[in-house]
């Protein structure tokens, strides 16, 4: 999901985008953002010419119409058709990613751009994921019928274009040949509006604040509606900052209205049947055409992307989609897609490769054209720190040393000023623990991460974390300075033995790169709730004093740690506003509006190996070109 309304707002300059982003409302700053988006590797035009036909009519099973517009090759003949099926208005068609449906179209495909129901010009009520299995099969058989189809349709777009995508798969189609997801999730609960219990409060809370309930609003002819949009987005802080959390809009009796769906969110706060009925990790077995996933170090569904891969690969309901899996893994956020992503540029070869990458596909699978991608290998991801990309059979890459280190301290780990460090040696019996307090009040602010979308509230990508570091309620723990380099490729995860003294609270864990100057970029983060550590489907309060054994979800990365550089851990309890604060009180989630402090105790001695465990590749690669700053 992304902020963008299909407006593009063009600026002379970025410091201009600056002023404006301070002063407009989140959606329109957004739209400034990716009108800024560096260029990638243009799409070279095709042999056919194209028209376009606007507002084209399909009716659904039970008689609602969606619209589309469909951009065919003038030359006579049959085509393939490639379908995006999208709620931020098919008049943008997501071209802040991708090239333009006519530059598509040129190179001989029946292109269609279609508003998911309930959205712009499209009939009925939008709710999230619940009608695109449905409507996605009957657009799919529909779009195979069109006049020129040869019956062969390959779906594409990011974020919730993916979950079209994937939720349409799910249905069977039989026209559907093959889809290409990008940035999205493989469950909608778990990684998507919750991480480890927590919710991930700047993306759910500011994502309806865009064309998605504008869209609604402007149907009604409500400006009161649209007044109380325009005054939230405006002032996002207040807004992650106001409790409850199951009041969407601070001082508003409308948000039914803007966002009937947030309810929901909150109220289903574990994995029951109101997710499990949409999540795809449950549907695998089901999906019968091949994807080309692309994915995003720093995206808020990054993880999705890996576990769709693994799960199809695993279990795809067909030898097609078994075999027909390939990943792609760049260093980017969820918008743009960029060689320059946060404080960090990682040269030419991040560039967005998207449009190149899907031609060869589709071309393979809905063409029959001889090119070499059902040969080739199916994991391509950039390391950074080498700033170049690695090609693998498969992932996790086969080759991969999953490597324990452990935490260490005197007891004074705070700071980036203590005494804590990693090491491959375990702990001894007595190593004193560390301790800190987390007050709700005064919580860890972001900075930088898999969050989305709101880059000047809650930053995404990497930054420098020495700040962060300098807060009593961070512990950090850091190897010596690296001899030789090391390559991290593939998922991460800390084990933690922690004590708290309330009834609920949260564990933060982020991996960062210290660099020789003092610099420390973020690399993963993770969080567990308390109450949600043996299970996502049922919140267990814990008792107050009693040390429990907590495992956080970094996600993957991949980086090549160079020499001099250590790699570094830090631990704490908040990350806001990307997650929401957990008041410590044990209070039904999303109705607690006081806040407790919790004392915190992290365990690492001989019964209590608290580790952070690394994808380690024997052989690193060798780097490109060292990373700017």
């Amino acid at each position: 999901m992304s902020l963008i309304d299909g407006r593009k707002a063009r600026t002379p300059n970025r410091a201009k985008a600056r002023r404006y982003a301070t002063y407009t409302s989140v959606f329109a700053a957004a739209a400034v953002i990716a009108s800024l988006s560096p260029a990638w590797a243009a799409l070279d035009r095709g042999p056919c010419s194209v028209r376009k036909e606007t507002d084209v009519a399909a009716k659904m099973r039970d008689g609602t119409v969606l619209m589309a517009d469909v951009y065919r090759p003038q030359e006579s003949g049959s085509y393939p058709v490639l379908l995006m099926r999208l709620p931020y208005n098919k008049d943008a068609a997501q071209t802040y990613v991708y090239a333009k449906p006519e530059e598509y179209a040129s190179h001989c495909y029946i292109v269609v751009i279609q508003d998911v129901r309930g959205q712009y010009k499209s009939q009925g009520e939008f709710y999230p994921f619940r009608d695109e299995g449905k409507d996605g099969y009957d657009t799919v058989e529909w779009a195979a019928r069109l006049p020129g189809s040869n019956g062969k349709v390959g779906m594409y777009g990011f974020s919730y274009v993916g979950a079209t995508q994937w939720l349409a798969a799910a249905e069977k189609p039989p026209h559907l040949v093959a889809i290409a997801p990008a940035h999205t999730s493989s469950d909608y609960y778990d990684g998507w509006s919750y991480e480890g219990g927590a919710f991930s409060l700047a993306f759910k809370q500011s994502w309806p604040l865009t064309s998605i309930a504008m869209s609604g609003v402007r149907r009604q002819g409500d400006q009161q509606l649209l007044d109380d949009i325009q005054k939230a987005a405006s002032d996002l802080p207040a807004l992650y900052k106001h409790v409850p959390i199951s009041d969407y809009l601070p001082n508003s009796q409308n948000d039914q209205r803007i966002a009937p769906y947030y309810a929901d969110w909150v109220t289903h706060d574990t994995w029951d049947d109101y997710w499990k009925q949409w999540s795809i990790r449950t549907k695998y077995q089901d999906i019968q055409v091949p994807a080309l996933n692309f994915a995003g170090w720093y995206d808020v569904f990054m993880k999705g992307g890996t576990e769709n891969f693994m799960g199809m690969r695993e279990k795809g309901g067909s030898e097609a989609a078994r075999k027909g899996q390939h990943l792609v893994i760049g260093p980017w956020i969820h918008l743009p897609w960029a060689q320059k992503v946060g404080e960090i540029d990682f040269g030419p070869e991040a560039a967005n490769p998207i449009d190149q990458l899907h031609l060869r596909w589709f071309d393979y699978w809905l063409k029959g054209q001889a090119n070499g991608v059902d040969t080739e290998k199916p994991v391509r991801v950039f390391v950074m720190g080498a700033n170049t990309w690695r090609k693998a059979d498969n992932w996790p890459l086969p080759e991969t040393t999953f490597t324990p280190y452990y935490l260490h301290s005197m007891g004074q780990a705070n700071t980036r000023y203590g005494n804590g460090s990693l090491t491959l040696e375990k702990q001894e019996a007595n190593q004193a623990p560390d301790k800190y307090r987390y007050d709700p009040a005064n919580p860890v602010p972001s900075a930088g991460g898999h969050s989305c979308c709101t880059p000047d509230v809650a930053p995404v990508g990497p930054y420098d974390q020495a700040k962060i570091e300098d807060r009593a309620d961070v512990l950090v723990y850091m190897t010596p300075p690296l001899e030789q380099s090391m390559e991290v490729t593939g998922p991460v995860q800390v084990i933690l033995y922690a004590r708290s003294s309330t009834p609920d609270t949260d564990f933060t864990a982020k991996l960062v790169d210290v660099h020789p100057d003092g610099k420390v970029y973020n690399l993963g983060n993770g969080i567990i709730r308390a109450s949600s550590r043996e299970t996502l489907e049922k919140r267990t309060p814990i008792e107050p004093g009693k040390v429990y054994e907590y495992k956080i979800d970094l996600w993957p990365t991949s980086n090549l740690f160079l020499p001099g550089h250590r790699i570094g851990l830090e631990i704490s309890s908040s990350n806001f506003p990307h997650y929401d604060r957990n008041p410590n009180t044990g209070a039904e989630f999303g109705q607690g509006t006081t806040f407790k402090v919790a004392d915190q105790t992290i365990l690492h001695d001989a019964d209590h190996p608290s580790r952070i465990i690394l994808p380690v590749i024997p052989n690193p690669v060798q780097p490109r070109a060292a990373a700017a700053r």
